[in-house]
């Protein structure tokens, strides 16, 4: 695949402006190890770009970026930056694609590698990769172990004998306990048990996931029972079973459904989880209703075999009943029970997971077709468009998105942005306008309104007046940045100003970013305002705060001076002087007003 047009207003778009001038600063001096970026060290493999960017450690880091028609679908780096948008490495990178495309070396994919090895050749390949690294025999063993769990099947053992041995999780689960008491006794305020035992749990799921429901149901049984025989302590000390209760529901659901049990074995897990629920004060009705239906329950039956006016639920739907058809959904998918899987989804109303396994299973039309008279949110959209997506269906991953971003959902700026950047690598600027518009009116930034005034060419200056409003229009706490910086870059002083009026942090860099802007046009306003901040923090001999106050004492001289007003600086700076000069460590700092 060829690379997709890499522009620089999507770099900019997907990072800040210092990672972007880092990057740009990079990319001159020719961070990526050679002499020159014309002899540049970046390959492409397939639909993946890599490159070795030279950074302030001895080891260069590696930047890997991934993309498709549609343009770029992720990019990271080994560095450590975790903040807004893309490192200086990636942008430094996408720089050198972007300008000299040619430099960038083709090499095979590692399944092309691969393929060029016999059976022999790839086991010398691991030795002398393990003989280099050593550490990477701990993944291969991984691997190998993964590949011997049994695989999922559609009918187990119709007996629930177990091989497993479950002495080593109780004395696990006890011991999680004890120790989490321990903790408690002494003075803890930290949950010590939650993090501990749903990894334990986890290893119950992870033998129902293979399809060996018998084992998970003793591992649960031991840590269900060792649990209760712990509860009455656990009492004392103001435990509850909350954290815990809903994911061992979830886990007996799911062993249960991958079971084979004999009428009497039910019954006793029946009696049993009853009991349990009692003295733990848990809920544990779902799995319980997963034990009395199993998966011979008549209505369920007609369910998966299509019958549209079978009824799963006699009377009112319980709480329950979309987690209890997810777990369901997911054993038929493990099993390749698609058609059951479609019909029950269908059946009860989970229209994600009946659009996404339409568009995995290669069913496009349909999902297409089922897309635009059952899906209702957001969320339902994002996923099909994305499965579509990695599918390399991207023109109708873009249509479903044009529909999606209009409904509602939790998930709309993720969605949105998604979409913008889709339709941007398709060269859908109307798409790509509408969407980075929809993404803004939820979450303004400055990014977000670059990338609006990138697509929106001649309505620019309608669409601005419109952009402005809506930050005017919203007093979020959480958007002040973003409404400083677009203000600050409209010119807008007085709304900038009006944005921070009520900040009161006693160092805010966005009111120092605002007063900076001002001096020139409200250089009162910085006057009154900084003084307001720097005299409670001398007057109340805030000592580990003066550097503060000094901080705000020179943008009041820098206003005064603005002012032509010397002489009144002077005289202000003269008083206080006299009212702390007491205050040696303020007095010391005083000094940098000097300059």
């Amino acid at each position: 695949m060829s690379i997709p047009g890499i522009s620089e207003a999507i770099i900019r778009h997907n990072s800040n402006a210092s990672s972007y001038s880092r990057g740009e600063e990079y990319y001159r001096r020719g961070a990526i190890p050679s002499v020159s970026f014309a002899n540049a060290d970046l390959k492409k493999r397939g639909n993946l770009i890599q490159a070795e960017v030279e950074g302030g450690e001895i080891t260069p880091y590696r930047v890997s970026i991934r993309f498709d028609a549609g343009g770029i679908t992720s990019a990271c780096c080994t560095c450590p930056y975790d903040y807004d948008g893309w490192c200086k490495h990636i942008v430094a990178t996408l720089l050198s694609c972007s300008r000299q495309s040619e430099i960038i070396e083709e090499r095979p994919t590692l399944e092309q590698l691969l393929n060029r090895l016999d059976i022999l050749q790839t086991q010398r390949l691991l030795q002398e990769l393990v003989e280099n690294r050593p550490e990477i025999i701990d993944d291969i063993d991984e691997f190998v172990s993964l590949i011997d769990l049994p695989k999922p099947q559609t009918k187990q053992s119709s007996t629930r004998q177990s091989k497993i041995d479950t002495s080593p999780f109780r004395s696990h689960v006890k011991r999680i306990l004890r120790d989490g008491l321990k903790e408690l006794e002494y003075g803890s305020e930290e949950d010590p048990f939650t993090d501990d035992l749903l990894a334990v749990i986890e290893k119950a799921r992870e033998l129902a996931e293979n399809g060996d429901g018998n084992n998970a149901i003793a591992i649960l049984e031991t840590i269900t029972e060792t649990y209760a025989q712990e509860w009455d302590e656990l009492l004392d000390y103001g435990g509850d079973s909350y954290s815990i209760a809903e994911p061992l529901d979830s886990a007996w659901t799911e062993a249960i459904l991958c079971a084979e049990m004999s009428t009497g074995e039910i019954v006793d897990l029946q009696l049993m989880l009853e009991s349990w629920q009692d003295e733990i004060s848990a809920d544990f009705s779902m799995s319980l209703e997963a034990l009395r239906q199993g998966w011979d329950y008549e209505p369920l039956q007609e369910i998966m075999q299509g019958d549209d006016s079978a009824e799963l639920w006699e009377n009112e739907r319980p709480s329950y009943a979309d987690d209890l058809a997810l777990i369901r959904l997911q054993i038929l998918e493990r099993q390749n029970r698609y058609t059951e899987y479609l019909n029950l989804a269908l059946a009860e109303e989970m229209t994600l997971q009946y659009l996404t396994q339409l568009a995995a299973l290669g069913r496009v039309e349909e999902a297409m077709s089922a897309a635009k008279i059952l899906m209702e949110k957001a969320e339902e959209g994002f996923a099909l468009a994305k499965i579509l997506r990695e599918d390399g269906y991207l023109v109708e991953a873009l249509e479903i998105c044009q529909a999606g971003i209009n409904l509602t959902g939790n998930c709309l700026y993720e969605f949105a942005t998604w979409t913008s950047d889709l339709a941007q690598g398709l060269e859908d600027n109307a798409t790509a306008l509408t969407a980075s518009i929809i993404a803004f009116k939820i979450r303004p930034s400055f990014r977000d309104y670059g990338k609006i005034q990138d697509y929106a060419g001649e309505t620019w200056l309608t669409l601005k007046q419109d952009l402005l409003q809506t930050l005017r229009d919203q007093p979020d706490w959480g958007i002040r940045e973003a409404q400083v910086d677009i203000f600050l870059h409209e010119g807008l002083i007085d709304d900038a100003i009006k944005t921070v009026e009520r900040d009161t942090y006693y160092t805010s860099e966005l009111v120092h970013r605002v007063m900076d802007a001002a001096v020139s046009h409200r250089p009162n306003w910085v006057i009154d305002n900084a003084r307001r901040r720097a005299e409670p923090i001398m007057e109340q001999g805030k000592a580990d705060r003066y550097d503060a106050a000094v901080s705000w004492l020179k943008k009041v001289k820098a206003a005064y001076i603005q002012l032509g007003q010397k002489a009144e600086w002077s005289a202000y700076r003269s008083k206080l002087e006299a009212a702390h000069g007491r205050k040696r460590k303020l007095m010391e700092l005083f000094k940098e007003l000097n300059t």
